[in-house]
């Protein structure tokens, strides 16, 4: 199982979106639907999805959060043709932040919004970089930017199997606001692959929910543990769900709940459900009990 899964939330678009995104990647296809009866959001849909063999989630839950570029998804495409395709799949009915042209860091590239609002970076690559197909990139904006690299060093410190790769820092005068100091850095959590950069303009938005990063943790230390370390936003405690300093929201889960949601016994379902809304920090012995209806 994948330890940490990029999470994208929707108003009722979750299965539709995954199909499309699916349509776009080899190695893609969507993996399980499941509806989470009675939530404060009515029933929700929750889709798994696997994109270039990378696994994701999404959920439908109602209208409460919007995506922005703060976390885009960064695509190494291998020829001018499929930089085009994309391109044009992904503007459709979309927005186009950066026009698909050439720049100084690559000769064919476009940031674009799609049509859900999920914020996308096309980039042409030499084949002989060895980089993931896709990789989460976390723009530091607003009152976060200038802290990409603080970011990068925190997170890497938490997660096991982690390192930083490259850093590369905005020359002089080259970003709008002075504040902004890297203008790109690789790192891998636990093996999986992100990026980081200082938004060298000044723009007024930030992380929010819409993007979250679902940690699966094997047992109750591990959720601690984490959770101890990643929450800095008590009020921001429900489900699993924290908020940490940057404003990065993440999703604690014990890895057992994901073959719990797929059960297909809905009376399970419903009292694991009841169990984890009464939660902020998830108790994996009382999930236990709820699931085995004890």
């Amino acid at each position: 199982m994948q330890k940490i899964v990029p999470h994208l939330w929707y108003d009722t678009e979750a299965k539709e979106a995954a199909l499309f995104y699916t349509s776009l990647f080899d190695q893609s296809k969507l993996l399980d639907v499941t509806v989470i009866e009675n939530t404060p959001s009515g029933d929700a849909e929750s889709v798994s999805f696997e994109l270039a063999g990378q696994q994701f989630k999404a959920i439908s839950a109602g209208p409460f959060f919007k995506f922005n570029p703060s976390i885009s998804l960064m695509v190494a495409c291998y020829s001018i043709e499929e930089v085009n395709s994309k391109w044009r799949a992904l503007s459709e009915g979309g927005t186009e932040l950066m026009p698909l042209g050439e720049y100084p860091f690559s000769k064919r590239y476009s940031w674009v919004q799609d049509r859900y609002g999920l914020s996308w970076q096309l980039m042409l690559t030499d084949h002989g970089q060895s980089v993931p197909k896709i990789t989460p990139n976390l723009l530091f904006s607003d009152e976060s930017c200038g802290k990409a690299e603080e970011a990068v060093r925190y997170y890497t410190g938490v997660f096991e199997k982690s390192e930083i790769g490259t850093i590369s820092r905005y020359k002089e005068g080259e970003a709008e606001l002075p504040k902004a100091k890297i203008n790109y850095a690789a790192f891998k959590l636990n093996d999986i692959a992100f990026s980081a950069m200082d938004n060298g303009f000044d723009v007024d938005y930030g992380f929010n929910e819409a993007f979250s990063l679902m940690i699966n943790c094997e047992d109750q230390k591990e959720i601690d543990y984490v959770g101890d370390r990643l929450s800095a936003v008590p009020e921001a405690e429900q489900c699993g769900w924290v908020k940490d300093k940057f404003g990065v929201s993440w999703q604690i889960v014990p890895a057992i709940m994901d073959e719990m949601m797929k059960s297909g016994d809905r009376k399970r379902l419903q009292r694991v459900t009841e169990a984890f809304l009464k939660m902020k920090k998830f108790d994996v012995d009382a999930l236990q009990k709820a699931y085995d209806g004890i």
